[in-house]
C-alpha cells in the first residue's frame, strides 16, 4: 500500500496543473486561484492528513508527557488547539498560494504532493513507532519493508531530479527543505511522542507541503 501512496500525490498534482490552466484560460484572479491550490489536496484526500495535523496540534498544546500526548492523539474529539492550528495552517497556505507564480514553478508545485508522500511513507516504514497497535503498526509489521523503502526512496530521488531539471535554484531549495523536514521528523517524533504514528505522518505531510510551498514562493521572489 505504501508503494502506491505517492500516486495519490500524482493525482493531486495533476489537478493542481489543471486548475492553474483553467484559471489562466478563464482569467480568474489570484485569490480564486489560491483557494483552489489550498482546497484541492483536502478534497482529494478527504482531509485525512489534516485530521492527523489537528490531533497533533492538540497533543502538542497539552505540554504533557509523551504517553499523555499519545492518548490525546487517539481521542476522536477536536480540541480548541486543533481548530486554531488548522485555521492558522489554512490561512498560511492560502496566503503563500496567492504569491505563487505558475509561470515560474507550476511543475514544482505539482511535484510537492508526490514528494511529501514519498517522505511520509519513508518515515512510516523506517522510523520507530510509538505504539505496537493501530493501522500504522499493522502496515509497519505486515510490509516487506526493504523493497517498499527502496521504491519510496527511488521515487523521492526521481522527484528531486525533476525539480532540479526544471529549475536548479528552486529544486535545490526544495530538496534541502525535504531533507531537513525528514530529519526533523525523526527527532520530533522520538522526543515528543516516543516514535511515529499515523497522526504524526499526517502532521508531517501537511507541514512538509506548506514548507515546500513557502520555499517555492520565496525562491521565485528572490530570483
Amino acid at each position: 500500500m505504501m508503494c502506491f501512496f505517492p500516486f495519490i500525490g500524482m493525482a493531486v498534482g495533476l489537478l493542481v496543473v489543471g486548475w492553474a490552466w483553467l484559471c489562466g484560460a478563464l482569467g480568474f484572479g489570484v485569490l480564486l486561484q489560491a483557494a483552489g491550490y489550498t482546497l484541492i489536496p483536502l478534497c482529494v484526500t478527504g482531509g485525512i492528513h489534516m485530521d492527523g495535523f489537528a490531533d497533533t496540534c492538540d497533543a502538542l498544546a497539552s505540554n504533557s508527557s509523551a504517553e499523555r500526548r499519545r492518548e490525546i492523539l487517539k481521542d476522536p474529539h477536536a480540541g480548541a488547539f486543533a481548530v486554531i492550528g488548522v485555521g492558522m495552517y489554512l490561512l498560511a497556505y492560502f496566503a503563500f498560494a496567492t504569491e505563487f507564480q505558475p509561470s515560474m514553478a507550476l511543475v514544482h508545485l505539482a511535484i510537492v504532493p508526490v514528494l511529501s508522500r514519498c517522505l511520509s511513507g519513508i518515515a512510516t516504514v523506517s522510523f520507530p513507532l510509538s505504539s505496537g497497535r493501530g493501522m500504522l503498526a499493522d502496515e509497519h509489521e505486515s510490509s516487506d519493508k526493504r523493497p517498499v523503502l527502496v521504491a519510496l526512496v527511488v521515487l523521492a530521488l526521481a522527484c528531486v531530479a525533476a525539480l532540479l531539471w526544471f529549475n536548479l535554484a528552486i529544486g535545490i531549495v526544495m530538496a534541502c527543505i525535504a531533507a531537513v523536514s525528514l530529519a526533523g521528523l525523526y527527532v520530533f517524533s522520538r522526543n515528543k511522542f516516543g516514535g511515529m504514528s499515523g497522526d504524526l505522518a499526517g502532521f508531517f505531510l501537511q507541514m512538509c507541503e506548506l514548507m515546500l510551498l513557502i520555499g517555492i514562493v520565496v525562491t521565485c521572489n528572490v530570483m
